[in-house]
């Protein structure tokens, strides 16, 4: 059984970038994905994180999914507990509306930023199951006060996590599983979606070469010091911390198949913390090469139309 590939973009700034620059990046690396052939594009939620500019999941997916015609565009996701889940099916469902069949709409429970910021945007108090069962009821459309979502303009829902406790909620709540590999890599869970942190080049020593500001970023998170992803040509190597999968075609697809075997999952979320766009382009033109090569041993009916 073949797999899908989807992209999830944060947006990057880097070092010495900009966040239009960054958007506008998105925006072309959308339309490189829809011509590669990958299934789906996420973007997240974050707020006043100086290296992000995903910040308006709803905004951004508008205009991704206005610039193309085929790939499902979504959030990944909306942080339901800064958010009334009223206001988020009235979006959603405006975007269902807008670009019929194409919506995804992928709910997490994160901060989103540090806590003083983060502090501006949550009023309620509500349990988060609470919040969810609500969001899933304004998203019926024979009784729902959301009115976009009237008609049967709704997007595709999704529960998004890094643990097995979000994968039994989802379960429960009869939800869609996206398990955030890329941020517990060393956690394993069963799930419809699961994604990875990747970097891919032509060979090993250039992708070692790239990976080393992601691995230098993340250094320097740990010891308390919060930096803009710097260029390659600015890094000494860097040891693998194991968090990112790095290598050339050969070496890729052998890792994206452990992760497959592993989580029994038929799509892989691919997100590339690559400085320069030129090479996050690559990176990902080498993915969509290799896919074929790849294989999921999930029932098909894991994988929604």
């Amino acid at each position: 059984m073949g797999i899908r590939l989807s992209v999830l973009d944060t947006s990057p700034i880097v070092q010495g970038s900009t966040p239009r620059e960054a958007l506008r990046n998105t925006a072309d690396l959308a339309e490189l994905a829809e011509e590669l052939g990958f299934h789906r594009y996420w973007v997240p939620e974050h707020h006043g994180m100086r290296g992000v500019a995903s910040s308006a999941p709803a905004v951004l997916v508008g205009h991704l999914a206005t610039l193309t015609e085929r790939l499902r565009i979504g959030s990944g996701g909306v942080l339901l507990p800064n958010h009334p889940p009223l206001v988020v099916a009235e979006q959603f469902g405006t975007l269902a509306a807008l670009h019929p069949g194409r919506i995804d709409l992928g709910i997490g429970r994160a901060p989103g930023g540090a806590p003083h910021v983060v502090s501006t945007l949550r009023r309620s108090a509500a349990p988060y199951r609470e919040q969810l069962e609500e969001l899933q009821a304004l998203l019926d459309p024979a009784d729902t006060v959301a009115v976009p979502v009237k008609g049967g303009n709704v997007p595709e829902l999704w529960l998004l996590g890094s643990s097995p406790s979000t994968a039994d909620l989802a379960a429960e709540l009869g939800m869609r599983f996206a398990f955030a590999r890329h941020l517990s890599p060393d956690q394993t869970s069963k799930a419809d979606l699961v994604s990875v942190s990747l970097i891919a080049a032509d060979d090993d020593v250039r992708a070692e070469w790239l990976a080393g500001p992601i691995r230098a970023k993340v250094r320097s998170r740990r010891e308390g010091n919060r930096i803009l992803l710097p260029s390659p040509e600015d890094v000494p190597a860097q040891p693998d911390d194991g968090r990112v999968l790095v290598g050339g075609p050969e070496t890729i697809t052998r890792k994206l198949q452990a992760v497959l075997d592993e989580t029994g999952t038929s799509e892989l979320m691919i997100t590339s913390p690559i400085y320069h766009h030129a090479d996050r382009r690559r990176s990902y033109e080498l993915v969509a090469a290799i896919a074929g090569q790849l294989s999921s041993a999930a029932p098909s009916d894991t994988a929604e139309p």
